[in-house]
């Protein structure tokens, strides 16, 4: 997914659900996912979305 559209899915994402959202570079592109599920190295975190803060 093209970094822009990434951007948009993980703000709405984190102001939706309520909860922290990485936004990730992997190999095929940008990637969204839940803070807490994210177990890969924090090189390949591009963003932190945190709704709270």
């Amino acid at each position: 997914m093209p970094l822009s559209l990434a951007q948009r899915r993980a703000y709405d994402l984190a102001k939706t659900l309520m909860i922290c959202v990485v936004l990730i570079q992997t190999d095929a592109g940008y990637g969204v996912m839940p803070a807490s599920e994210f177990d890969g190295p924090a090189e390949a975190i591009v963003h932190e979305y945190d709704p709270f803060g």
